[in-house]
C-alpha cells in the first residue's frame, strides 16, 4: 500500500485580508493571479494562486519535497494541473528524481507525479505561459487524467445537460436506450470512439516517434493516436504510456453505476448492469498506462446521481462495504449542480431495473479482483514504454471488419524481433463485447496459435465467461463480458 497526496497549489480558499487568507498577508498582490481590472482571478471557482511567479513556485517544490522526506508520501496528484506551468512541473520530477534512499531516505524516482491537465480559463491556450496540460506534458514523465477514455467509454460528457448519450460501454448504436440523443450521429460516432478507445489501450501515445504505435482505423487508414479525434483534440496525447492515466469514473462527476443507470437501456436487469460495469472498467484495467478508479466503484458504487458530491455528506456519499446495498435511491440528488438533469433523475431513480441485488454487487467485486490478477499475471499489460507498445500491441481487426460495440486486441510476448518477455504465454489475446448479445469473428492472425481461456477466468466465478471460446481464430464471446485467451508455450 502506497499513499497518494492530492495537492491543491492552483487555489485558495481566500485571498485580500480576509480571516482564512494567508498569501496576501505575506505580501500583498504577488502570490495571486490578477486578471486586466486588477481583481484576483477565479476560473477555478477560488482565488488563483500565480504559480508562475517565483516564489509561490518556490513555496510548492519546497512543501512537496517536505512531504516526500519528513511524511514520506509515495505521490501527488496536482488539481487543475493545468493552471500551473509546464515548467514547475518538469522541475518538481526533477526535485523528486532527486532524492536517494542514501540521502533523503526517499528513492524519488519511484515518486508518483500526475494531475488534471486541463485546458481553460484565464491561463487557456498557454496565453501566460506554456501550461502543464495533456498535451504539453508529452515526455515529462508526468501523468494527466485521459479524459478521452472516459468518454468515449461512457458516452457523452461530463457536462452534458441530458446526461443520456451512450458510448462503446452503455450500448451506442447496438443497444439503443430511446433517448433520441444519438440518433444522428449514432453509428458513425461509435466508430470513432473505437479507435479513441484503441488508442488510449495503447497507453494514449502520440505515435509522432519511430518507432510508433499505430493501428488501421474504423475507417480502414493507418492511423496513429495523434490523427485520432476527440472532440477536435488529438486522442493520443502522450510520449510514454506511464503518462496516461486511464478513468471511466473519479470523486469529480457521477460514478460509473450511476452514469450507467441514465445511459443503458432502461429494461436492463441487475445482473446485465453490473456486467456492463466490469466491461466499462476492463478498458483502463487492460490498458497500456496507469489504470484509476474511485473507491467503491467495484461495489456498484451509486451516489444517487449526485454529479458533484463533496458537499452531500454521508447520506451520498456513504459506501457499504458489506455489499448489501449500492446506495442507489436515496433520492434527488443535492439541488446545487443537478437541478438541470433532476426530470431525467426523477425517471432514472424510479426505473426499477436500476436496483441491483447484492449478488450482483458480489459478482460484480469477484470480476473486478479477476481484472486485477489478470493485469498483474503478465508483463504484456504494463509495457512502460511506447517501444514495447509499438512493437507488441495489435489491434487485428479495423475498416469494414470492425464491428460496433466489440474490440479484439492482441498483445505479442514472442515474435519478429521481439525479446520475450513472458516466461509462461507466447501472447494474450483480449476481446471486448460490450453488447447485449454474443459476439463472434474470425481473425486470419489468430488461426493456429493454440489460446485458451485466462485460467484466471477458466478457475473464476463468472459462469458465462467460461463460454467464451477462441479455436482457429474464431472467437465467440458471451454477452456484455470481457474474455482474456492466452497462447501458452
Amino acid at each position: 500500500m502506497r499513499t497518494v497526496m492530492d495537492v491543491v497549489y492552483n487555489h485558495t480558499n481566500a485571498a485580500g485580508q480576509g480571516e482564512k487568507s494567508t498569501f496576501d498577508k505575506l505580501v500583498p498582490g504577488y502570490y495571486y493571479r490578477l486578471n486586466s481590472d486588477g481583481t484576483v482571478a477565479n476560473s477555478t471557482c477560488c482565488s488563483n494562486t500565480a504559480t508562475e511567479r517565483t516564489m509561490m513556485a518556490k513555496f510548492t517544490r519546497d512543501s512537496l519535497r517536505v512531504w516526500a522526506v519528513d511524511y514520506k508520501v509515495d505521490g501527488f496528484r496536482f488539481d487543475i494541473m493545468g493552471h500551473m506551468p509546464k515548467q514547475l512541473l518538469v522541475d518538481i520530477r526533477s526535485d523528486m528524481d532527486a532524492l536517494t534512499l542514501e540521502d533523503d531516505g526517499v528513492d524519488g524516482s519511484k515518486i508518483l507525479l500526475y494531475g488534471e491537465g486541463w485546458n481553460f480559463g484565464e491561463v487557456a491556450n498557454d496565453v501566460r505561459f506554456p501550461q502543464a496540460t495533456q498535451i504539453n506534458l508529452q515526455y515529462t514523465g508526468v501523468g494527466t487524467f485521459d479524459d478521452r477514455v472516459r468518454d468515449a467509454v461512457r458516452g457523452g460528457g461530463p457536462f452534458d445537460q441530458d446526461p443520456r448519450g451512450q458510448g462503446f460501454g452503455s450500448g451506442l448504436c447496438v443497444d439503443s436506450n430511446g433517448s433520441g440523443i444519438d440518433d444522428l450521429v449514432g453509428c458513425s460516432s461509435a466508430l470513432e470512439g473505437t479507435d479513441v478507445i484503441k488508442v488510449a489501450l495503447s497507453g494514449s501515445l502520440a505515435g509522432v516517434d519511430e518507432p510508433a504505435f499505430s493501428f488501421v482505423d474504423s475507417g480502414g487508414f493507418d492511423t496513429w493516436g495523434f490523427l485520432v479525434s476527440y472532440n477536435g483534440q488529438p486522442a493520443g496525447y502522450t510520449g510514454d504510456p506511464t503518462e496516461s492515466i486511464s478513468y471511466v469514473d473519479s470523486h469529480d462527476d457521477t460514478t460509473l453505476f450511476d452514469t450507467l443507470a441514465f445511459k443503458l437501456p432502461p429494461n436492463t436487469n441487475s445482473a446485465a448492469r453490473a456486467r456492463a460495469q466490469i466491461v466499462s472498467l476492463s478498458v483502463p484495467f487492460l490498458s497500456q498506462g496507469t489504470p484509476f478508479v474511485v473507491a467503491g466503484t467495484d461495489l456498484l458504487r451509486s451516489k444517487s446521481l449526485d454529479k458533484n458530491s463533496y458537499d452531500s455528506g454521508d447520506w451520498f456519499n456513504a459506501i457499504d462495504w458489506s455489499g448489501r446495498t449500492n446506495g442507489f435511491g436515496k433520492g434527488l440528488p443535492m439541488y446545487g449542480d443537478n437541478n438541470s438533469r433532476w426530470d431525467v433523475a426523477a425517471e432514472t431513480l424510479a426505473n426499477p431495473n436500476n436496483y441491483v441485488k447484492p449478488a450482483d454487487i458480489k459478482a460484480a467485486k469477484d470480476r473486478f479482483q479477476d481484472l486485477l490478477r489478470i493485469r498483474y499475471s503478465t508483463p504484456l499489460f504494463r509495457l512502460g514504454s511506447a517501444v514495447e507498445v509499438a512493437g507488441r500491441l495489435k489491434f487485428p481487426q479495423g475498416g469494414e471488419e470492425q464491428k460496433q460495440g466489440v474490440i479484439a486486441m492482441q498483445l505479442l510476448s514472442d515474435g519478429d524481433e521481439l525479446e520475450p518477455i513472458d516466461p509462461r504465454w507466447k501472447s494474450v489475446a483480449v476481446v471486448f463485447n460490450a453488447t447485449s448479445r454474443t459476439a463472434t469473428a474470425d481473425i486470419a492472425d489468430w488461426v493456429d496459435r493454440g489460446y485458451v481461456l485466462h485460467p484466471v477466468q477458466a478457475k473464476g466465478t463468472d459462469s458465462i465467461v467460461k463460454r467464451s471460446t477462441l479455436e482457429q481464430g474464431t472467437f465467440t464471446v458471451p454477452a456484455r463480458t470481457v474474455a482474456v485467451f492466452v497462447e501458452p508455450r
